[in-house]
Formats: structure tokens, sequence, C-alpha cells
């Protein structure tokens, strides 16, 4: 049994032993209860209105749903004793959460200051493993203190949000990236790749869009750099958003989108739909994954070879991450300026490296050199964004692409955080031109340098 039975509810704990039935704590019953009644409320549920359940999303219909479902607990439970309310109020909200949202996990689902969400097994003794709930929560990442779901509400979950975007997780493919209605991403493999149990991470997004002043207080940004990139943005440079994995790239690059005029045709490409934009003229395109023969699947460079028929202003893709890295850069460098990307890396440096990896695996066979006189009159600016210890997100490097000599991209440094601080860098004075060619505004901090 888990947890601990607080000793003032002795007499009616033993009460209910004596009975057969089962308390985890004051605030949960155990299996032995808590299933009976959730059949019986269950029965219930089905005699509801098909048409109101289908509305579930509806806020006003949820509500209304779920006081249903708290009176149909409350009637099913009217037998036991007045102090196992609390219990009882706990069991109508997993039911709750079962029928209008994703079981254990919708609570945090819901909170708006935690940010990833992850329910992955654990090993607690020889041939035994339970499943865990863990948050992130101001960058620190907590042991969420529920009732551990079984593997069978885990792999029930990952259905509940594969099935609306035709994703699914089975042996032949044990492993699914897709998204929530709010754009929020998720990520779930299941065994034999993942040996302790199903794993599932969501990485959760504000129901209202960050803006630039939110980065700004958050640290990420600074009001001069915001500034410069909005400048950089609306006329048209082209841009990538560089860094490790959970830096926040993909908020830093839906801010930087919405500094795109509103005038502008824009087309979005991504693996999982997360860019939330509130320009007028936008298609957004989203990869498919194969069906259950193996067939047709839709990958990323397929959708950006489209979109170049789609008479796009802009092309925005959510990550570059292997062979639509080459048609990517064509399509800046004929006519389609001013788009933008993310890419893993650790520095800009590292970005280029790995924007030349990434175009090899288009299959071309072309000369080094080739590819990077590609990139080097392809990108402009590449913005380095870090995951520091204490959980911030911080652009660390604001890198400018000058060109090309011999075999070597040429870059200069416009901005580097030294100290805590993002503070302007030497010769960064020779970004100028690349300004005045784009009928950009110098800012005095450019200036100076």
């Amino acid at each position: 049994m888990k947890g601990v039975i607080n000793p003032s509810f002795g007499y009616f704990t033993e009460k209910i032993k004596e009975k057969g039935g089962t308390l985890v704590n004051e605030q949960h019953l155990g299996k032995q209860d808590s299933e009976p009644l959730k059949a019986k409320v269950n029965q219930v549920i089905q005699g509801f209105d098909k048409d109101l359940i289908s509305m579930k999303h509806d806020p006003k219909i949820r509500e209304q749903l779920r006081q249903m479902i708290y009176d149909a607990v409350m009637q099913e439970g009217k037998n036991y004793p007045s102090i196992m309310q609390p219990a009882l109020e706990s069991l109508a909200d997993e039911i709750q959460d079962e029928i209008l949202g994703l079981g254990v996990i919708t609570k945090f689902l819901d909170k708006p200051d935690v940010t990833e969400v992850m329910v992955q097994g654990r090993i607690v003794g020889p041939n035994k493993r339970e499943m865990v709930v863990y948050y992130e929560k101001d960058g620190k990442l907590l042991e969420a203190n529920v009732v551990s779901p079984s593997e069978e509400d885990v792999m029930d979950i990952i259905e509940k949000i594969g099935s609306p975007i035709g994703r699914r997780v089975d042996e032949s493919t044990p492993y699914m990236d897709a998204r929530l209605p709010d754009g929020s991403r998720v990520n779930a493999i299941i065994p034999p790749l993942a040996l302790d149990g199903p794993s599932l991470t969501i990485r959760k997004f504000s129901q209202d869009p960050y803006t630039s002043d939110d980065l700004i207080k958050f640290g990420t940004f600074t009001p001069e750099l915001a500034e410069f990139i909005q400048l950089c943005v609306e006329n048209k440079l082209n841009l990538v958003i560089s860094g490790g994995t959970g830096s926040g790239k993909t908020t830093t690059l839906n801010v930087l989108s919405s500094f795109i005029p509103r005038d502008e045709r824009i087309v979005t490409i991504e693996d999982a739909a997360e860019l939330q934009l509130n320009q007028p003229h936008i298609v957004r395109l989203e990869s498919r994954p194969p069906n259950v023969e193996g067939k047709g699947a839709v990958v990323i460079r397929d959708l950006v070879r489209n979109a170049l028929r789609m008479r796009p202003d802009r092309i925005v893709v959510g990550e570059c991450r292997g062979g639509e890295t080459l048609d990517m850069l064509q399509a800046m460098n004929t006519g389609h300026d001013g788009s933008l990307t993310t890419g893993h890396a650790n520095s800009p440096r590292d970005m280029l490296s790995r924007l030349e990896t990434m175009v090899l695996m288009a299959g071309m066979d072309l000369p080094v050199r080739a590819i990077r006189e590609q990139i080097s009159s392809a990108i402009d600016l590449i913005l380095q964004q870090t995951r520091l210890r204490n959980g911030k997100r911080k652009i660390t490097h604001v890198t400018a692409v000058m060109g090309i000599e011999g075999e070597n991209i040429i870059t200069q440094d416009l901005l580097v955080r030294k100290q805590g601080e993002l503070v302007p860098a030497p010769n960064r004075n020779k970004f100028i031109p690349v300004l005045e060619d784009a009928d950009i505004k110098i800012p005095s901090w450019i200036k100076e340098g």
C-alpha cells in the first residue's frame, strides 16, 4: 500500500479495512474501493448526452460535464462515512480528468506555471516497476505527488493524444511525435524501446503566445536586441536560431515570426504544428508519418519543396534536421528572403557545421566549397540560445555571417553574453554594410563598434 494513513483517521480506516476496503491516504481511495465506484459512475456516464460529450472542449460544456460527473460520484459514494468526502472528491477529479482530459497529468497541463510534463517507468524492486509523473516549474524538475498511473493508463493517454491527428504508437512504430490541440509538443516511446515502460514527454506552450516583451522580462532578450531583431525580420534578413534541446528555440522562433508584417503570405512547415502566429495570411503545413503499411509518409523536405510553389513571402521551418536544409538554403538564395528556422547546435560555428552535415544528408554529392557558398550567401544572422543551469533561457550570441574566404565561412559576433550580460562585441561595425544594403536603420550600439 502506498502512502501513510493519518492516525486521526484510525477508527474509520479500521472500519474500511474490516469491510475489505482500501485507503491509500486521506485524499485517495485504493483500487479495491475506487474501481467498483468508477465502474458504477462510468455506467451513469454512458447515459450522458453524446452530443454533450462531443462538445467537451467548450469551457461551458466542460464545466457542466464536470458537475454531472461530480454528482454521479457523490451519489454512488453516499454510503461512505462523511470523513471520506475528500477521497470521493479526489476520485471525482480523477474520473473528470479521464473523461475530459488526459488522466492524472491533466492538472499539470492546466497549470500555467508548469512548462513540461513527463511520465516514465521506474524500477522499485525485483521485477517490479511503477509509473512516475514529473513536471518542470521555474526551470526545476519536480516529482508529482499523485497516485501512480498504471502502464495501461499511460498507453491510453498516448492513444488519446495521437488518434485525433492520425499518429499512432504500436509494435511497428514504437515512438511518436505529436501535439495537443493547444500546440504543446508531445513525444511518446513505448517498450521494447523504452525498457522501463511507456514514456511520455509533453512540452507545454503558453495559451497566450509569448511576445518580445515577455522575453525581455525573462531576460532572454534585451530591449536593444529585440528592437534590432525586429528590424532585421521586417527587412527580410534570413535568421537561424541555434541551441540545445529545451533551450527555448521554438518560443523565440514564434516571437521572431510575430515581427513579420501582416500583409505578407507566410508558409509554416513543422513536424508537429507548434507555432502560434496571429497574422491573417498563414498556410500551416505539417509532416505526416507512414501509415500501417509503411506508406504515405510526407517529410519536411517534401513540404519545403511544395511551399516554393505556394507563392510564399516567407517560409518558416520549425526545425531543420536533415536534407530539407538544402531546399531551405536554396529558397533563401532564390528570392524567399526573410525566412526563419531553428537547428540544434552548441555555438554559431557549430551551427554552420551542422548545416553542412544536414545538406549532405540530402544525398547530393556537392563539394564542401559549394555547400559553404550556399550557407554564407543564404544566412545573415545566427541567434544562439542556451538553457542555463538555473533553468533560465538566454541568448548568448548574435552572430553575423559575413561571407566566405577560401574554404572558410567568415562570421562576426555582434553581441556576446559575458558575466551574465549581453554586451556588444568588438568589430561589430563590420556588419554595417549588410544593414545598409537591407535599408535597415543602424543601431547606435553597432555604430560605436
